[in-house]
């Protein structure tokens, strides 16, 4: 009798510890899993092609340094629970400073030995946007295409009209020279002489881009560029054009373009990357290498991101990438080439 009446009871207790067991491991999966998700995150590019891996050590630290002085920029805005746009813009404003890279100061000369410099950024939140291009007087386009996204109605305005816009809201201007660096003037140089030679007359020399998502579970993503070598005829490339080499939605990934712009504007090369994510259910990873491999051609260029929970990707078909991902878990690294 004694033993009909303890079997259930020890059934029952098997069941309760049982249940107990199982809550305590599903706590502790959904602890960890919450441990490994970023709370923000952010990736950034100083521009992708051909990148000699015979580049002097010291010339190396020096576009690292540059790429860590950018990312801690960034983080900086994003540890202290700043938002996405503002940290894609501190990383552009940085990389904008530095004449190593093809963006503001270090821009890379028109045919005719000038500047005229691109940039866009775009908020996740809810697709806001702005973009300029054909900027010569502005010393950091990317707040003027800041400025076209919050401060007027329209998404993308170019030249004069964009300058005019910069003086009535008082952005710092400069003269034209104040772009000029010897390097890009050497560049130049070779280029024409190529020009000479194949006819070839526009050549790619980088852009700068950043991505990001901040604690408050918005993306965002920025690019700026100082556009071709040796371009002319009032050429415009993917930087500006949103979709081609910038996109943001918080329904998908943050992403900013590096590379040959005309073919990153025939494949909406970004948009492209967030649809497959939005539409396809494909990872940004998984759609971006997509991309890279089946949509473009070898040597095009490169893309970086950051998805909705927080994960860092990058894709490149060049030989190399400036890029660079720090994110609140402690990662904190560059790299340029792909077997790094």
């Amino acid at each position: 009798m004694r033993n009909h009446i303890l079997a259930p009871i020890l059934v029952l207790l098997v069941a309760l510890v049982s249940l107990s067991v199982s809550a305590e491991t599903s706590h502790a999966k959904a602890a960890a899993d919450q441990a490994e998700t970023p709370r923000w995150a952010l990736a950034i590019h100083g521009g992708a092609g051909v990148i000699s891996k015979d580049m002097p050590a010291e010339q190396r630290a020096q576009y690292t340094a540059g790429l860590e002085a950018a990312l801690t920029a960034g983080k900086k805005v994003l540890e202290g629970g700043g938002t996405a746009l503002d940290a894609v813009q501190a990383v552009i404003l940085t990389l904008e400073d530095n004449p190593l890279f093809n963006a503001g100061k270090g821009a890379v000369y028109t045919h005719e030995g000038t500047h005229e410099l691109d940039a866009a950024i775009m908020n996740g939140e809810d697709r806001s946007c702005g973009s300029v291009t054909g900027i010569k007087t502005v010393k950091h386009p990317i707040l003027l295409a800041r400025a076209v996204m919050e401060r007027t109605p329209h998404v993308f305005m170019a030249g004069e009209g964009a300058e005019a816009l910069a003086d009535k809201l008082d952005l710092e201007r400069v003269p034209n020279s104040y772009f000029d660096t010897e390097r890009r003037r050497e560049q130049l140089d070779r280029a024409i002489e190529r020009e000479k030679e194949t006819g070839s007359w526009a050549e790619s020399f980088g852009t700068v881009g950043a991505a990001a998502l901040d604690t408050h579970g918005n993306l965002a993503a920025a690019t700026s560029t100082g556009g071709l070598t040796n371009k002319r005829f009032g050429r415009i490339g993917d930087v500006p054009v949103v979709g081609a080499g910038t996109y943001a939605d918080n329904g998908s990934c943050a992403l900013s373009g590096t590379g040959i712009g005309e073919q990153f504007i025939r494949n909406t090369v970004t948009r492209t990357i967030a649809a497959l994510v939005e539409y396809k259910g494909m990872s940004c990873q998984q759609a971006a290498d997509h991309v890279m491999r089946e949509r473009l051609d070898p040597g095009d260029g490169g893309v970086i991101g950051v998805g909705t929970k927080g994960d860092i990707v990058w894709s490149f078909n060049s030989t190399g990438m400036f890029r660079g991902a720090t994110d609140s878990t402690g990662r904190f690294e560059t790299r340029i080439w792909d077997d790094e």
